[in-house]
């Protein structure tokens, strides 16, 4: 039985799903019982080809970057505006509150506590070690050029730091030493080589920095089976997020959370790399310890292809006090 170091999830991740209605300084509360405000939400519209919105209380709630795109940080106060005690604010702009259109956002409450930490940083074009302050070692890591059109690179612990991803495309892993100099994340810092996309001089970066905590978040990876009868994920809690990404191949980066899909199959997919509408994929069940994939499908569930995952827990397998979770 798994114990988990934190009870209530909802005091730092939850999702929300709203309809836009075009009304200025709309405030958006999240639907836990626990109140949180979040120092990260990514939001995306989901019935329609708006992009994604990534917000930070260390740059500002009106300064965005995109998953989907190399773009630079921008700011636009008619998205979102302020980060609120129990959800944020947001404007009338149609990628977040078009009238009509359906929207859906993740948020996190930045504490080392959760295994989260936003880190700001300048570029020096050398090699260096970025200071975090998770006191464990990251096993994710986001990072984007907040003033260039580069790529986002993504350090996964199961890929290694020999390798890294691209968040804002499909390609497969990608080899090189100037990226994080072959070197994993330690308890304090992390390595950047001189690639430009991590490591331009003088430009500025923002990292969100993950660690795996019991019970509430986890970073791993499976590899698949092509059978639709299942390939079981052990995390440990009962998943609200996941995203996969397979490694080897050109596939999209997968997302899926709890409150788009509040029963099993779970269906309605959204791509960190696109701009898409929801897909109905019809890929996997959430569980009361992990996921199972449902569908045999290269981007998601090949036989023999690693796929890396990050989930986040809505509630954990077994509670501190030894009270198991239900299933949904």
């Amino acid at each position: 039985m798994a114990y988990t170091a934190i009870d209530d999830p909802e005091a730092y991740f939850q999702v929300v799903t709203w309809t836009g209605n075009a009304t200025d300084d709309r405030t958006i509360t999240l639907p836990g019982d626990t109140d949180m405000q979040p120092d990260l939400v990514w939001a995306k519209e989901r019935s329609s080809t708006s992009g994604h919105i990534i917000v930070d209380a260390v740059r500002g709630a009106t300064n965005f970057i995109q998953s989907h795109n190399t773009t630079a940080e921008d700011t636009n106060a008619d998205i979102m505006q302020s980060f609120e005690t129990d959800g944020f604010e947001i404007g009338t702009h149609g990628a977040i509150n078009e009238d009509t259109e359906t929207y859906v956002a993740w948020c996190w409450k930045e504490t080392a506590d959760a295994g989260f930490d936003i880190v700001s940083y300048t570029g020096t074009g050398s090699n260096a070690t970025v200071s975090h302050g998770l006191s464990t070692s990251p096993s994710t890591i986001i990072v984007k050029d907040r003033d260039g059109a580069r790529n986002w690179t993504v350090y996964h612990k199961s890929v290694g730091a020999t390798k890294w991803l691209q968040l804002d495309d499909t390609s497969a892993e990608q080899t090189g030493s100037a990226m994080w100099q072959d070197t994993d994340p330690t308890s304090s810092v992390f390595s950047i080589g001189t690639y430009a996309q991590i490591n331009t001089s003088s430009s500025k970066y923002i990292a969100y920095c993950f660690a795996d905590v019991q019970g509430f978040s986890k970073f791993g990876s499976y590899v698949g089976n092509s059978s639709t009868d299942g390939t079981f994920v052990y995390t440990g809690f009962s998943p609200s997020f996941l995203m996969i990404k397979c490694t080897s191949g050109t596939e999209e980066w997968w997302t899926w959370d709890n409150k788009r899909d509040t029963y099993n199959v779970v269906d309605e997919a959204l791509h960190a790399n696109s701009s898409d509408a929801v897909e109905d994929s019809d890929s996997l069940d959430f569980l009361s310890n992990g996921f199972k994939m449902r569908v045999n499908s290269g981007a998601r569930n090949a036989t023999g292809t690693t796929y890396t995952y990050m989930a986040f827990a809505e509630a954990p397998f077994v509670n501190s006090n030894g009270v198991p979770c239900n299933a949904r």
